[in-house]
């Protein structure tokens, strides 16, 4: 199996880290590195976690650059709210001994123009991304594919009645990299993963299988999980970003359309992605926006990974998933 070669820009993050464990468990992936930007917390947490998911997988041998810590023009507001003070659940863990490095706009810049073969799983805010293109437009001509985990199409927003989080955090980032990126951008957003939710049977399963990964999972999803039974009322949590990783390794998870799409600024609906679904602005499409999900699908392929030594079990597991 050849690997397809990969950086992960994040802001982990409780569903940044279990992206980060599904990556790492992917046996088609070769993961470059980590680049880190601030949004569910600040940039400089936000690589603190990342090493903890690394080490979760004992992969520290991969670099972790943080990069932009604030937005294009936003002042930065987190989602520590929603993720916890230390944006993985409020466990607060120790620090990872390992470096952690600057220069993640460099890293991008500089392995899309040693590479011809690079794709980019942006989990997190565009501003990373909107950087290095403005610095350097040409080393994306090199880009192979390019994932953004974020906008909504038809569905309503999680951190206002039209946004995503992601895009509200940067919305001139995110609308730069749509305008300006030289390659369609696959658009994963609530659409789909509002129905990827990690459910507590599902939790209980994986503490019959495992012990470390389990505890990790569990431990981190616990504050989640109450925040969304008291904003949503879902018992469980909606885990984002897995839903980009998977969906890379396998697009028969996720279906949708073509589209033109851009980001809106300021007012009452910043941070909005505006999908011209009917073609009104006849403008070339420049992305791929997803509308349907095989959930079950999904949850089966992440569990098979992240506990794959259980594979049978998960296989034939009735009235879990």
């Amino acid at each position: 199996m050849q690997k397809r070669k990969v950086i992960i820009d994040c802001d982990p993050g409780i569903d940044d880290s279990l992206a980060i464990l599904l990556a790492l468990n992917s046996p088609e992936l070769e993961v470059l590195g980590l680049t880190v930007t601030s949004g569910n917390v600040p940039a400089r947490l936000g690589a603190k976690n990342a090493l903890k998911a690394l080490q979760m997988c004992q992969r520290l041998d991969i670099p972790v650059y943080i990069g932009e810590e604030l937005p294009l023009e936003r002042e930065l507001v987190t989602a520590q709210d929603t993720h916890g003070e230390d944006g993985v659940g409020e466990n607060f863990y120790e620090d990872v001994d390992a470096k952690i490095l600057y220069g993640g706009v460099d890293f991008i810049i500089d392995t899309l123009k040693n590479n011809k073969d690079v794709s980019i799983i942006a989990l997190g805010p565009l501003t990373n991304i909107a950087k290095a293109i403005m610095k350097d437009k040409k080393a994306f001509d090199n880009l192979d594919e390019f994932i953004s985990m974020g906008g909504a199409f038809r569905i309503h927003g999680n951190c206002s009645p039209v946004a995503e989080f992601n895009y509200w955090v940067d919305p001139h980032g995110a609308d730069y990299v749509y305008k300006n990126l030289p390659k369609k951008i696959h658009m994963v957003g609530l659409d789909v993963t509002r129905k990827i939710v990690l459910t507590p049977n599902i939790i209980e399963f994986i503490n019959r299988l495992d012990k470390d990964m389990a505890k990790y999972i569990t431990e981190i999803t616990r504050f989640y999980i109450d925040f969304h039974w008291e904003q949503e009322g879902i018992i469980g949590c909606v885990i984002n970003d897995p839903l980009a990783v998977a969906y890379f390794i396998d697009r028969s998870l996720c279906k949708g359309f073509d589209s033109y799409v851009e980001v809106v600024h300021d007012g009452v609906a910043v941070g909005q992605s505006i999908v011209d679904s009917f073609n009104f602005y006849k403008n070339e499409p420049n992305s791929y926006v997803l509308t349907e999900v095989d959930e079950k699908a999904f949850m089966k392929m992440f569990l098979k990974r992240i506990f794959k030594e259980h594979e049978s079990s998960i296989e034939s597991i009735e009235g879990v998933i």
